[in-house]
């Protein structure tokens, strides 16, 4: 079976010590850097702004994968590509011209990505879908770190996978929320191949054998 990529959210870093959390992740085997963005409006919650990205930017040595919970994306996007985006990822339902929104983010030579709430079904995306390179699937609702998987999740990513079967086979299908190890043989058997966890890895005894082990579940 194929590797599954391994996006560890920053969110859950210790935010007095991003620096050698940062550090830590470049000696890891993780594939990416989860950005989570979030404004108060679109989330119930502010996560931090452009300089502190920034200052993630200079130390890490892993692609950036940012996700925009906000309101709107449209001005932050040369932001996220000056603090060193390689995946921008915005929601389905903040996006107003979100056709517009993914061809601005791929001229800029950075992977565009659309995030799909626990309530927003997959086959919204069906126009779409050709041009992406990431779904985001929310396993839970978007906003705080730590909550519980929805199990429904497992049904959405199967629906996800067969859409883009023929579509758009090469499509990077990412789970947010609630990842562990014991969720995410299942998540990858019904076809996501990069997840995204926090909590779980930052707060292990072993972050870099944490993600080890889900990569190699």
């Amino acid at each position: 079976m194929k590797q599954c990529l391994i996006s560890p959210s920053m969110l859950a870093a210790d935010f007095a010590n991003i620096q050698r959390d940062v550090e830590m992740l470049n000696e890891s085997e993780a594939d990416y850097i989860h950005i989570d963005i979030m404004d108060g409006v679109f989330v119930p919650n502010i996560s931090f702004g452009f300089p502190v990205t920034e200052a993630i930017a200079r130390h890490a040595k892993k692609p950036l994968d940012f996700h925009l919970m906000i309101s709107h994306v449209d001005p932050y996007l040369e932001a996220c590509k000056n603090s060193g985006a390689k995946i921008i990822t915005v929601h389905y339902e903040g996006a107003v011209h979100l056709h517009r929104t993914i061809a601005t983010i791929k001229s800029m030579g950075i992977k565009a990505g659309v995030a799909l709430n626990p309530h927003t079904p997959v086959s919204v995306l069906g126009d779409l879908l050709a041009d992406l390179d990431l779904v985001l699937i929310m396993s839970v609702n978007p906003g705080f770190g730590g909550q519980k998987f929805i199990p429904h999740t497992f049904a959405k990513v199967e629906q996800l996978a067969s859409m883009a079967a023929n579509i758009n086979p090469d499509l990077l299908i990412e789970v947010d929320g609630g990842v562990t190890s014991e969720n995410a043989a299942a998540l990858i058997q019904k076809g996501a191949n990069m997840l995204v966890a926090g909590s779980f890895v930052f707060q292990s005894a072993d972050p870099k054998q944490t993600i080890i082990s889900l990569k190699n579940v």
